[in-house]
Parts: structure tokens; sequence; C-alpha cells
């Protein structure tokens, strides 16, 4: 008996080490930057949203949000592919990107491209950093993209349009500068 409880403790060990991997000190620190990037652009966004007192806005990025989680999470217990670091079987699609994706389309879709794309950068660094911190494959990452900017797309308008917001050449025709002219 003793010798069964010994083999199978041997034959265990290399498992349980497969089961989780390691992460070196500068993964740990881009993964975790990536956390909280999940956490702060929305609350930017949030606050930027309540600042403008667009309400259509907050409701359009409440929508956007609402359907980028679903469908997140509906494929994550459905699919169960497990993560590169073996920590669990949820890897597909990857959640903070479809959010930070999603939070990122309704930025650009709402209010242009001066916000939208360094919101898209972060987002795609955010992207990178689940994959360089080993939670999730390439694959997962696109999809969580897709999801939350395609979800984005569906339920977001432009405020600049509706606002005649622009990007306008000042008088010596060098540098750019933002005009605006509101109907009500």
């Amino acid at each position: 008996m003793k010798h069964i409880v010994i083999l199978v403790f041997l034959l265990s060990i290399p498992f349980s080490s497969m089961s989780q991997i390691e992460l070196s000190d500068a993964r740990k620190g881009v993964k975790t930057s990536g956390d909280v990037l999940l956490v702060a652009m929305p609350l930017a966004t949030f606050t930027g949203v309540i600042i403008e007192k667009d309400w259509t806005g907050l409701k359009q990025a409440a929508f956007t949000t609402a359907t980028t989680l679903g469908a997140t999470y509906l494929l994550k217990y459905t699919v169960k592919k497990q993560r590169p670091d073996g920590s669990d079987n949820h890897s597909f699609p990857s959640a903070h990107t479809s959010i930070l994706f999603a939070n990122a389309g309704f930025v650009q879709r709402r209010y242009g491209w001066k916000f939208g794309a360094p919101a898209y950068v972060l987002a795609t660094y955010v992207g990178w950093s689940r994959t360089f911190g080993k939670k999730h494959d390439w694959w997962d990452v696109v999809t969580g993209a897709a999801i939350g900017a395609g979800s984005a797309y569906i339920f977001t308008r432009p405020f600049a349009k509706k606002h005649n917001l622009s990007i306008a050449p000042v008088s010596d025709g060098i540098h750019f500068g933002v005009s605006a002219s509101f109907t009500l």
C-alpha cells in the first residue's frame, strides 16, 4: 500500500507542475498593467460621458457593454477552452480584450478618431498583455476584440456628427483646431 501511495505521488508531480505556469516578474508586470487598464479605461470613458452630459451615449455604452459581456461569457462557459497557463478552462474569448475593444469602439464611434485611436492602442496593448501573461492565445484575443468592437458598432451612433463637431484648419493653415456649432 505504501508503494502505491508513493507511486501515485511521483506520477502526479509532473502534472501538478504543468497545471499552472509560473510567470517572470516582467510578465507579471505586463499582466498587472492590463488588469489596471481594464478598470481605468471604462472609468475614464464613463467620466467623460458624464462630464459631457451625453445621456444618449451613456445608454448606447450600456447596450454595448451588456451585449459584449453577454456574448463573451456565453462563449466562455460554452466553449470551455483551457488557458495557456492551465489555471482554468475559460480562455475563449478574452473578456479583458472584448471589454476594452467595446470601450474603444464606443469612444471612436461616438466621439471620433481623435479619442478613439488612443483607446484602440490601449485596448490592443491589453490584448497583447493577455497573451504575454499566458492567460490567452492570440485567437482568444482576436475573437474578444471582434465581439467588443462589433457590439460598439451595432449600438453606438456618432455624437460628433449630430453636434456638427469637425476638425477645421486655423487661419494660417498649419495648426488644426476644433470648431463646433450646436443646433438645438
